[in-house]
């Protein structure tokens, strides 16, 4: 684990020591690893995003910054991405700590045999247990954050994952931490979440400052810009803050896909209505 942890991610681990603790106790390493020869056949998330001008759509209860996520979008959410030609793969939080009481590998694994497209787990992933559960559950990537975890840990999970033939998204948070990175990386993201200065913990109030300001004020869309210092090879993903008003711009910038959640989830037109304006401003930005 990295020694410069912000408190909000110190916090955070902690709980999700204690998930792994509760999921070890219900499922031991040896039998999730049984798990595994029934586990759904992959599917290669690299291949679904490499053409460019994709989403990666979210499925979550709530967020830490941005709280409970609209329940009527949240129910037509899988549906709808199913049905999107611009969503290419499904992300599914798994901390049910931050992100809901039912977002657990459990509804990761029925996205799975629902959804038809490659499924992320989306998780602080700090343990091999969490990426054999993974497999076992039917994920086809695991996100690592390079904020979290230190290279030789990277390597090490990332190791793993790659034996069970998944694919990681390494998410970075500064250009600095591109050269933590394993060589053998493919995917990276730059996720703008600020996770320094602590998210809003009273759901109520964040859905308070959502509904008279469009800002979220834990995001700082300029860290997209050290996209250019991400070699070539990579296949680049933004996370966080992208919207269907700054989507073209954002992936103008270099990027082959974004991650959009709390933008989908939280639409009063629901989430049809949003991914048909996603899908209009990646249209224009195809050309």
């Amino acid at each position: 684990m990295r020694t410069d942890l912000s408190p909000t991610l110190e916090r955070i681990l902690r709980d999700t020591r204690k998930e792994i603790e509760s999921d070890l106790g219900q499922e031991s390493l040896k039998r999730v690893k049984q798990k595994m020869t029934d586990a759904p056949p992959l599917n290669s998330f690299h291949r679904a995003l490499a053409g460019g001008n994709a989403l990666i759509a979210e499925i979550k209860e709530c967020s830490p910054s941005q709280g409970a996520m609209r329940r009527e979008n949240f129910a037509e959410a899988l549906p709808a991405y199913q049905k999107s030609p611009v969503v290419k793969a499904i992300s599914v939080l798994t901390s049910w700590h931050h992100f809901g009481s039912r977002m657990k590998v459990t509804m990761m694994q029925a996205v799975k045999e629902q959804a038809g497209k490659p499924v992320l787990r989306k998780d602080f992933i700090i343990d091999e247990y969490q990426v054999y559960q993974a497999r076992a559950y039917g994920a086809d990537a695991i996100l690592l954050m390079a904020n979290v975890v230190t290279p030789e840990e990277m390597k090490r999970l990332s190791s793993v994952a790659f034996e069970l033939g998944m694919d990681v998204l390494f998410e970075t948070h500064k250009a600095a931490e591109i050269e933590m990175l394993p060589e053998n990386a493919r995917i990276v993201g730059i996720n703008c979440r600020n996770f320094e200065g602590g998210f809003l913990k009273n759901f109520g109030f964040a859905r308070f400052v959502r509904r008279f300001s469009k800002t979220d004020r834990s995001v700082d869309l300029d860290r997209f810009g050290y996209v250019d210092k991400v070699p070539g090879h990579f296949l680049k993903i933004a996370e966080s803050g992208v919207s269907p008003g700054n989507c073209a711009k954002v992936m103008a910038g270099g990027f082959q896909a974004a991650l959009v959640g709390t933008s989908l989830l939280t639409d009063d037109r629901g989430v049809v209505a949003a991914l048909k304006d996603f899908e209009v401003a990646l249209r224009f930005r195809g050309g």
